[in-house]
């Protein structure tokens, strides 16, 4: 293993690329529930924001067949140019490889649809061709069956890709609970997309430092009356 894989993703050592999380292609994942996986897709781009990563969405044949990128992933990042393609693979497109190296980084952390087709052969031409570093988040990535997304992650990490989760993304780079400037930011991705995690900070908060509920509208709890 090179001294490079041995590195920590911080703010700024890496990029970030959405490959095709478009409505056509999410409807073919069958390797994790396509509603987790828009949620783990939406809070990686939100911590992506919060930490100034630099992020490139591009986006395969749109109109014709794919659809357009979620809505709740755009509206994170507004007026941020889409770079369209016909070629299944991103790195065929000479926007996609102008914008990777116009961000200046060589690790690259990968969000896409489908695992075993644009994550994959990205993957391998940017590492064979670019000299990229790839860092694939599994759970913001789907397959058409399991195995697809199986095999595919374990072909890419056999060539060097390393494989990662969007929370574990997150949290290497805020790495230290002293870093307050994005505590608060980190804190609030965690409760509305960690699932256990988030309701065990929400409880943390409530239960026992005695902060607010974060419900935005105003609710009465009403004692018990037993009955008669």
């Amino acid at each position: 293993m090179t001294t490079a894989k041995l590195e920590v993703l911080t703010p700024a050592n890496c990029q970030l690329i959405f490959i095709d999380h478009q409505p056509q292609m999410a409807f073919g994942v069958q390797s994790i529930d396509r509603q987790v996986l828009k949620n783990n897709t939406v809070a990686l781009a939100k911590a992506a924001k919060v930490f100034n990563i630099p992020t490139i969405f591009t986006t395969v044949e749109t109109e014709s067949f794919s659809g357009n990128t979620y809505p709740e992933l755009l509206d994170v990042f507004p007026e941020k140019d889409i770079l369209e393609r016909t070629s299944m693979n991103s790195w065929d497109d000479q926007k996609v490889r102008d914008a990777l190296a116009a961000n200046g980084k060589r690790k690259v952390v990968v969000s896409g649809l489908w695992t075993e087709v644009c994550n994959n052969t990205f993957a391998l031409c940017a590492m064979l061709e670019g000299d990229y570093e790839i860092y694939m988040v599994a759970d913001a990535s789907g397959g058409t069956s399991k195995e697809a997304h199986d095999y595919a992650m374990q072909r890419m990490i056999q060539a060097g890709v390393i494989p990662v989760t969007w929370q574990q993304v997150m949290l290497e780079w805020q790495r230290d609970w002293a870093h307050r400037e994005t505590y608060d930011a980190v804190m609030n991705i965690v409760k509305e997309h960690s699932g256990a995690y988030g309701m065990g900070v929400d409880y943390a908060y409530t239960m026992v430092h005695k902060a607010p509920s974060r419900a935005k509208a105003g609710h009465r709890t009403l004692a018990p009356v037993p009955a008669k």
